[in-house]
């Protein structure tokens, strides 16, 4: 199990991620734009931030800055479906500035679920490591 905090200004598209999340035994804290993000970061300790890139207040790439620069121990994945430029080249970005990993909009609740898989473990009985 890990703790995620997971940020997209999108409620429907939060509310399902956050599903996908939960049903694959994570806990989940959202907020809607990276202001947010920032504040619930500096009340408590994550695993791991998924974040999307283009959003009102404080947009991904500042808040991918902010909290790699703050918590460098923490695991990012940046989301984008685009915005004044093209998803591919936000992500390259985003990757340059501390992201573990990216994925394109839209993806899958198995593409979201391997992506947290491949950055964090969840222990399973006899003290082994598996992904989800």
């Amino acid at each position: 199990m890990s703790k995620i905090l997971l940020v997209d200004d999108n409620p429907g598209l939060l509310a399902m991620q956050r599903g996908f999340l939960e049903h694959g035994g994570h806990v989940v804290t959202t907020a809607t734009n990276g202001k947010e993000a920032v504040e619930c970061a500096q009340r408590e300790s994550f695993e791991l931030l998924i974040t999307d890139l283009v959003m009102p207040e404080k947009e991904g790439i500042a808040t991918i800055i902010e909290l790699h620069r703050k918590f460098p121990a923490m695991k990012i994945i940046a989301i984008s479906g685009g915005g004044r430029i093209n998803a591919k080249d936000y992500l390259d970005l985003a990757e340059k500035l501390g992201a573990s990993k990216t994925l394109s909009k839209p993806f899958s609740g198995k593409d979201l679920l391997a992506a947290v898989a491949s950055l964090t473990s969840v222990q399973v009985g006899g003290g082994k490591s598996a992904g989800l």
